[in-house]
């Protein structure tokens, strides 16, 4: 008798991660300390984010070699790492806390494309669901003073991109929660993945991105928030304003509660000052963790936001949630860019367990 006929069984597919984030398309950050002379060379505002072209970014790039604030911590006088809000929140529930993460979305064929994905797979995020696409991978310049605030140059305009149409069921079939970040150029693909993800029975966590998005953009925000799709949203004090500019009430309190009629979750971070949350009826008020001055702020809210959703899923309380949060966005302000370096990591940990808060089981 032959050999009895065995078809091979096809090789299993990977658990879908827990946490998925959609970042359309992909970005470089190159991030600088550099004194403030710099910015009057610079078009536009100080501070906040305004969009440039690649021979605009490119010419900052060569700018700020020569207008650096050396630091003794700098091994490099520009730091590039992946970057986007989503990217940053993604990396750190990955690396920081050991929940199995992913990201959707788009990288070109350039350097740019395979430093995003080397940085994202060395922090152990799956990228199954990222195509790339002929083309350039978006960059953007972050400029940082002495002080730690922040003046943002990005460029996109010709970036790949990931549309709506390129979006099924598939993506998020198996996940738990989907991490977005409010941004009007990304809204047709913002609503599509909203729509498939609330089919696949996921959660949605929705940031509101800047004062400037929600003030210039405020009426799809509010259809986004009033469709009742959004579980959880995160609101810095600046876009909590922004959200109730003309009404009677205002302040983050009053945003708070407003959040809290169409989000089984709201978050208003307050800077130094902590945050307040609401779930329910419930409402709580959590100070700031570390005594420390910014280093720089970049990513303190995407950080926080990773704290918070490992508290979500791991059934911790309201104020745990909270907790967890501030020593995560407390840890990413300790040094430049929005990746958390492996000893703020170790502080993280530490002001954790001073706190009584479980402790990551790490999967590495």
């Amino acid at each position: 008798m032959g050999a009895e006929f065995r078809p091979e069984r096809a090789a299993a597919e990977p658990p879908a991660p827990l946490i998925l984030g959609l970042q359309p398309a992909a970005l470089i950050d190159h991030v600088a300390r550099v004194d403030w002379s710099l910015l009057d060379r610079v078009p536009g505002e100080r501070g906040g984010s305004t969009p440039v072209a690649i021979e605009e970014l490119e010419y900052i790039l060569r700018e700020v070699k020569t207008h650096i604030l050396s630091s003794p911590n700098d091994l490099s006088p520009v730091k590039s790492m992946a970057g986007g809000s989503v990217a940053n929140t993604i990396r750190g529930l990955s690396a920081g806390f050991g929940v199995s993460c992913g990201i959707v979305g788009a990288y070109g064929d350039d350097d740019q494309g395979q430093s995003f994905v080397s940085n994202m797979s060395f922090h152990g995020v799956s990228l199954s669901k990222m195509r790339l696409e002929k083309g350039p991978t978006g960059q953007c310049v972050c400029l940082v003073d002495a002080c730690g605030n922040r003046t943002m140059r990005p460029c996109l305009s010709n970036a790949v991109k990931l549309q709506a149409d390129e979006l099924t069921g598939a993506h998020f079939r198996g996940s738990k929660w989907l991490v977005i970040r409010y941004a009007i150029f990304n809204l047709e693909v913002i609503q599509a993945a909203i729509s498939l993800a609330k089919q696949e029975g996921l959660l949605v966590s929705l940031d509101l991105a800047s004062f400037e998005m929600v003030r210039n953009f405020r009426s799809p925000l509010l259809e986004l928030l009033l469709s009742g799709n959004i579980d959880l949203c995160f609101a810095n004090e600046d876009e909590a304003a922004e959200l109730l500019r003309g009404e009677e009430k205002v302040g983050p309190e009053a945003a708070l509660e407003f959040l809290g009629q169409y989000c089984k979750w709201a978050v208003v971070t307050l800077s130094s000052n902590g945050c307040i949350a609401k779930h329910g009826k419930e409402t709580v008020r959590v100070p700031a963790i570390g005594e420390m001055k910014a280093a720089d702020a970049t990513g303190a809210g995407d950080l926080f936001a990773g704290g918070f959703l490992y508290g979500l899923v791991k059934g911790l309380s309201l104020e745990e949630c909270c907790k967890v949060g501030s020593c995560s966005g407390g840890s990413v302000i300790r040094a430049l860019g929005g990746e958390v370096t492996p000893e703020n990591w170790q502080w993280m940990y530490k002001q954790m367990q001073i706190k009584g808060l479980p402790l990551p089981n790490m999967r590495n």
